[in-house]
């Protein structure tokens, strides 16, 4: 595996500590990392982001979405039942507990979940502040300037 040093980076800029850390995170990901749930992650509108995850076995009450730290971490526990007496020949659907986190973007916020037909939905919303959205400048035509050119 590659090693990336990011010292460049630190030294040359300033406030992009974040997208380094991304981008250490990216490159150090653990290959046998879990596939457990599927997910989907749809861009649904210009500013508007979907997430949906797989989650056939669980009700919405076993499920718990959060925002901590810049990421969106979904996690999930089914509580220890009896099989009622049922004895699985196979058991496919699995219910295993599991977390899966999500890093957010800058202004990336989570706008609401919703829990149907075995999904699980997570809608986001990215919110650029006034201060950060791009303005004109009107420039002003100053008396001074026509003096000095006379």
């Amino acid at each position: 595996m590659r090693n990336f040093d990011l010292t460049p980076l630190y030294r040359a800029s300033v406030g992009f500590d974040r997208l380094a850390d991304v981008m250490d995170r990216a490159l150090s990901a653990d290959v046998t990392t879990t596939t457990y749930p599927p997910y989907n992650i749809e861009k649904t509108g210009e500013d508007a982001y979907r997430i949906s995850i797989a989650v056939a076995g669980f009700a919405a009450d076993d499920l718990n979405v959060e925002v901590r730290d810049g990421a969106v971490i979904v996690s999930a526990r089914k509580p220890e039942t009896e099989d009622d007496g049922r004895t699985y020949l196979h058991r496919g659907i699995a219910t295993r507990a599991f977390e899966r986190k999500f890093a957010l973007a800058d202004h990336v916020r989570v706008e609401g979940a919703s829990h149907a037909d075995g999904m699980l939905h997570i809608d986001l919303v990215r919110e650029i502040p006034e201060a950060l959205k791009p303005r004109r400048i009107e420039i002003a035509k100053s008396a001074a300037v026509g003096k000095l050119a006379s």
